[in-house]
């Protein structure tokens, strides 16, 4: 009997190992499923994104080789003011004039001394590099307060072979401007608001293409912290505009004013990834301009009036509610202002008078979110929608990566375009009519 006794008891042992491996097996399956879906999970997803990134800049850098475009040019623009040049108009590269405000001439003052007046290219190229991390980084970040964004779409983000290559291999200003942009929604969303401030003002002393967010950046100051301190924060921001671009104002203002901050500027055509589908001849016409002026204000107004007002009331109830004081003042959530921001910034691409290839920095991070947030892409299965949305941004990516570009491919980013956008609005129409029926 003792001897059946022993026989039985490594058979309930093998049992409750099985057992075991069932019940982890089972937590494994869970975990897995919480990091790929749960929001609370995203950084596990982001963290391996990020060293990952980190390996594919390496190997691009070592593996690619480097094209020159504009580094040369900008490092013989601030080569003139180190050397003790102050007027904008003497300030020039092999590419034409200096166009940018003045934080770009001390950043790229910095680079020009850390590589070695702008010869070690490669170390150039590894700056950029961390440039690209970081920004992953802080748009991981805002991806994580969304509660519209399944963490798995993070990896959307890290799949564009042209965003590399403007930041790798390329080492343009525009992933400067963009970072200190990113970086100002976050603080946003951290109710940070003088904060966010300084860094668009810093943006916008790189780049003016920043601007663009402004109408949003504008209209969701005014709701969360009322007309006086928004007026307060705009003070503060130019300010900080003045104090960057005080040793050209004091010299010649004329010159700095006329070039960095010059909206009338001309494009070539070639360039072009937008407006292909149009004669040259057009392209460079007042009227197309005016066109396109008027285009973006009047989409612009829609979604202020219609969809970004409407929830705080009205427009004109919003506009009065900001001198008030905070008991009328509304609550704007992460997703508030990532949609808002990401939206003003999207009508100002479907109607600039041109794009260029390393523009497609300036939205490239928002695509997936907006993606997800279109009403186009919110219907039927979950896997066939997923399906829709990496057509659409495969399609965007493909006709950024088509050179030079042809009617097709500008007419297919216009239709992409129209279609995120339109979709945008429908579904944040049809938001804001269930906020008011709750």
């Amino acid at each position: 009997m003792a001897q059946s006794v022993k026989r039985k008891r490594p058979r309930q042992s093998t049992i409750n190992s099985n057992d075991s491996k069932v019940i982890k097996l089972e937590d494994i399956g869970k975990f897995l499923t919480n990091v790929l879906m749960d929001p609370s999970y995203i950084w596990y997803i982001a963290t391996i994104l990020l060293l990952g990134e980190l390996v594919l800049n390496i190997v691009i850098i070592q593996k690619v080789a480097y094209t020159e475009i504009d580094w040369t040019a900008y490092m013989q623009e601030v080569k003139g003011f180190i050397e003790g040049e102050r007027d904008y108009l003497n300030l020039r590269g092999d590419t034409g004039p200096l166009v940018y405000p003045a934080g770009f001439v001390y950043i790229y003052s910095g680079l020009y001394y850390l590589t070695n007046k702008g010869t070690n290219v490669r170390l150039a190229q590894y700056i950029f590099a961390g440039l690209y991390l970081a920004t992953q980084a802080v748009v991981f970040a805002l991806y994580s307060k969304s509660k519209k964004f399944p963490p798995y779409a993070l990896a959307l983000l890290c799949l564009s072979k042209r965003l590399h290559s403007i930041y790798a291999l390329r080492c343009f200003n525009d992933p400067v401007a963009m970072f200190f942009m990113y970086s100002c929604i976050l603080a946003m969303i951290h109710k940070r608001w003088v904060f966010s401030g300084i860094l668009y003002s810093l943006a916008i002393s790189v780049k003016m293409n920043v601007l663009l967010f402004f109408p949003a950046f504008g209209i969701l100051l005014w709701q969360a912290i009322g007309a006086w301190r928004t007026f307060a924060v705009l003070s503060l921001m130019g300010s900080i505009q003045i104090v960057l671009g005080y040793p050209f104002l004091s010299t010649y203002p004329e010159s700095y004013l006329g070039r960095a901050f010059e909206f009338s500027r001309s494009f070539d055509y070639q360039w072009t990834v937008n407006w292909r589908m149009v004669t040259e001849k057009t392209f460079g016409s007042g009227v197309f301009a005016k066109s396109l002026l008027a285009g973006h204000a009047i989409v612009l107004f829609l979604f202020l009036y219609f969809v970004w007002c409407k929830r705080g009331g009205g427009l004109v109830k919003v506009f009065l509610d900001g001198f008030k004081g905070n008991s009328v003042r509304r609550s704007v959530s992460p997703d508030d202002i990532l949609s808002m921001m990401f939206t003003s910034n999207l009508i100002g691409m479907v109607f600039a008078r041109s794009l260029h290839y390393q523009f497609y920095s300036w939205y490239y991070h928002a695509l997936p979110y907006l993606l997800w947030q279109s009403v186009w892409m919110t219907t039927g299965s979950q896997t066939f929608r997923n399906y829709i949305r990496i057509f659409v941004l495969a399609t965007i990516e493909a006709c950024w990566m088509t050179f030079p570009s042809t009617e097709r491919s500008s007419w297919t980013l216009f239709a992409c375009h129209a279609i995120l956008l339109t979709g945008l609005f429908k579904r944040d129409q049809e938001e804001t009519e269930q906020s008011k029926n709750e």
